[in-house]
């Protein structure tokens, strides 16, 4: 498998769907699925019925996973970049492809 291009930490826009446009930051990645939970975006509703830990019940928002090739690397400008691999120093490091500015190390 290879190294992930976007980690946990990362600041990412989204590309596509109704939350396009939309930037946040990778809360959560879920490698084997190959999707990524991003805060704030692609809230999901569910209906909870009332019980006795939650006597009120309603309604529960929370960000559902989305497809990582839906979402690219922000960079410092906020604009999306796709990312590559490149060795500095004997070790491999994330770059911006746009910018060329490195994302780790």
């Amino acid at each position: 498998m290879s190294a992930a291009k976007i980690r946990k930490g990362d600041k990412v826009v989204v590309l596509s769907g109704k939350d396009k446009g939309k930037t946040g930051e990778v809360t959560q990645s879920l490698p084997k699925l190959m999707k990524v939970v991003v805060s704030g975006v692609n809230i999901a509703v569910r209906h909870k019925k009332a019980s006795q830990a939650d006597p009120q019940g309603g309604l529960e928002r929370r960000e559902a996973p989305m497809h990582v090739s839906k979402v690219a690397i922000a960079t410092a400008d906020g604009k999306p970049s796709r990312v590559r691999f490149e060795t500095v120093d004997g070790k491999k490091v994330r770059v911006a492809t746009k910018t060329g500015e490195k994302i780790d190390g």
